[in-house]
């Protein structure tokens, strides 16, 4: 039941980031959100740092379960090119939003919030030392491709067809055929 509740509330702290002026969260607008008092919701978060800690981890979390249902397995049984390919089909065709973005983003400018993108997400995106230098940097140029996907599309800023998008994923496919 606490997992329930904690699940809502985190829900509706992305919602408030979807709102269509664009949403902030502080613990009154969320306990608001989901229909709590903001004590009920301090129970579960006692500080907005807790709960923007818990947002982050939640957000960074589906993209590490985006990844393992792609992939089947966890990451350290593959290879650099299947984890940075199945990270590529991720970011080309999950459905993400603004709230993604802005947890992305606003992360990055708190050192105890990168924590959970770092964690969540090092083990799909990193690359061996031992790489050698031309698959290492096709690796890294297939990741900033679909980063630059995603974050363009999770933004708001570029609208892709589906024709582009299939495009854009066959791009992908052909830049990482030579090295497998």
């Amino acid at each position: 039941m606490v997992a329930d509740s904690r699940k809502r509330i985190l829900d509706g702290a992305l919602d408030l980031l979807r709102a269509e002026e664009g949403g902030s969260i502080t613990l009154e607008s969320a306990a608001r959100q989901v229909g709590l008092t903001k004590p009920g919701l301090m129970y579960h978060f006692p500080t907005k740092h807790a709960l923007m800690l818990a947002v982050v981890d939640h957000v960074a979390a589906r993209w590490e379960r985006l990844l393992r249902e792609r992939l089947g397995r966890p990451p350290q049984e593959v290879s650099a090119h299947e984890r940075i390919s199945v990270y590529a089909q991720v970011a080309l065709e999950a459905e993400f939003d603004r709230s993604d973005f802005a947890i992305f983003a606003d992360a990055h400018y708190h050192p105890a919030l990168t924590e959970a993108w770092t964690r969540h997400l090092t083990p799909w995106v990193s690359l061996p030392d031992d790489l050698p230098a031309r698959e290492r940097a096709t690796l890294l140029a297939a990741r900033l491709l679909a980063d630059g996907y995603w974050i363009s599309a999770a933004a708001g800023l570029l609208t892709v067809d589906e024709p582009d998008r299939l495009a854009l994923r066959a791009v992908l496919e052909n830049l990482l055929t030579p090295i497998r």
